[in-house]
């Protein structure tokens, strides 16, 4: 093992804040499945005082990486950082399954993820029962480890990165923006990059959509391929490099992938690449959350007026807590909608990653429904959050809590409510 983990471990003081605010604590309340046992589990593999066999594996994989721990901790150690390094370790001695290499694998070509999309697309419209209500499908099949009552997302005919030309130019534009879409907003919930692009066209802002841009690699390095992150991260940073000079900032719509643009990749390069810190120093400087951006820099606000619909919304963990955005989503929910706060929107949804949402789904399905009955609490007819991840995890959710509310993410209701008014 090439991380120290007593880096971190050493540094926990056993004072207990992080455990009421675990989610993994919160669903199962054992010592061990808590921030400060996590620590000491490590420490332990760290000294050889235990080895890292099948049972602790299973239990490092068992956290969310939600970062409440993180958040409430007095000296904000990065326990997430240290668990992400041991899946390293865990995936370097147990390997992956077959499943997330071959998924990693297209994370790393888009030509290869492109082709799967398409065929996905054409395949679910004869073999699936796709809910447009919910935006989801229902699969007559399953994939290994998945449930077959599994609400899964859609395919799109047609990718956001293929839909649009690279450059949308406005009529006398004061900024330019570009657009990091995500996977899941690319070829899952295309309308999240529709709405934005429609948006920054009301605001008359130049749009450049970089096509060349690979995913983040926010699965990969979540699920300890950090092979696939050191490919993707170096890749990404060197493309954007080309282009950054030339844009007032890159727009992600997507609060995991803003995250790990921003804040993970700097984690990652310290320990793993320092030579691509300066590189990615000036280009952090440019990477905004979508409706962060256009609270900050735009009359976007002052455009809307009050819909008769109510909405409440949910923090996605890569926001509030990893970001500090919270206000900037509520502040254009609230002028246009009729907004209920739920009663604690901070609470971590419950997706986990790739290994939470297969081979521990009954985790992730505990720690949904604590949060699709706030949801539901509030009787509001739509559920929001700039974050795909939370929007799989709660629409699935909402679907076992029986309830009536339909996720939107927040540029599709800002959107929505600009077509109104209009």
């Amino acid at each position: 093992m090439g991380f120290d983990y007593s880096k971190i471990s050493d540094l926990c003081i056993k004072c207990g804040k992080c455990i009421p605010e675990c989610t993994i604590h919160r669903i199962n309340k054992d010592e061990v499945t808590s921030p400060r046992g996590f620590l000491d589990l490590l420490n332990a593999v760290n000294n050889n005082e235990i080895e890292l066999d099948k049972t602790t594996k299973d239990i490092f994989e068992s956290c969310f990486l939600c970062t409440n721990c993180v958040d409430v901790c007095p000296n904000s150690l990065h326990t997430d950082f240290a668990i992400e390094n041991i899946r390293r370790d865990i995936a370097d001695k147990f390997g992956l399954a077959w499943y997330k290499r071959a998924f990693f694998y297209l994370l790393r070509h888009r030509w290869a993820f492109d082709l799967v999309a398409k065929f996905g697309y054409m395949f679910q419209t004869c073999g699936f029962k796709i809910e447009e209500e919910k935006n989801a499908m229902r699969s007559r099949f399953s994939l290994p480890l998945i449930k077959k009552d599994r609400l899964l997302p859609s395919m799109k005919r047609v990718p956001f990165l293929k839909k649009y030309p690279q450059y949308i130019k406005a009529d006398k534009p004061d900024k330019k923006v570009a657009i990091f879409i995500g996977c899941l907003a690319n070829y899952n919930y295309v309308e999240v990059g529709d709405s934005l692009v429609e948006i920054l066209k009301i605001l008359n802002i130049d749009i450049f959509i970089p096509k060349k841009q690979m995913c983040c690699a926010a699965p990969a390095y979540f699920t300890g391929d950090f092979k696939t992150v050191d490919k993707l991260a170096k890749y990404n940073l060197e493309y954007f490099n080309e282009f950054i000079d030339d844009v007032d900032a890159i727009l992600v719509p997507e609060a995991t992938c803003s995250a790990m643009l921003k804040v993970d990749y700097e984690h990652y390069l310290q320990e793993y690449a320092p030579q691509y810190l300066p590189l990615h120093q000036k280009i952090k400087s440019k990477i905004f959350g979508a409706t962060e951006w256009l609270y900050a820099n735009t009359n976007l606000l002052e455009l809307l007026t009050k819909q008769e619909r109510s909405v409440t919304y949910h923090d996605p963990c890569h926001f509030r807590k990893v970001q500090g955005i919270y206000k900037q989503p509520r502040a254009f929910l609230q002028q246009a909608y009729n907004f209920k706060e739920m009663s604690d929107p901070n609470v971590c949804c419950g997706f986990g990653g790739i290994t939470m949402q297969t081979e521990k789904f009954h985790l992730a399905q505990k720690a949904g429904a604590i949060k699709a009955e706030m949801i539901d609490q509030t009787q509001a007819e739509f559920v929001s959050a700039e974050c795909s991840a939370c929007r799989i995890q709660i629409t699935q959710s909402l679907n076992e809590f029986n309830s009536s509310a339909i996720f939107k993410h927040p540029l599709e209701l800002i959107y929505q409510a600009l077509k109104n008014e209009n």
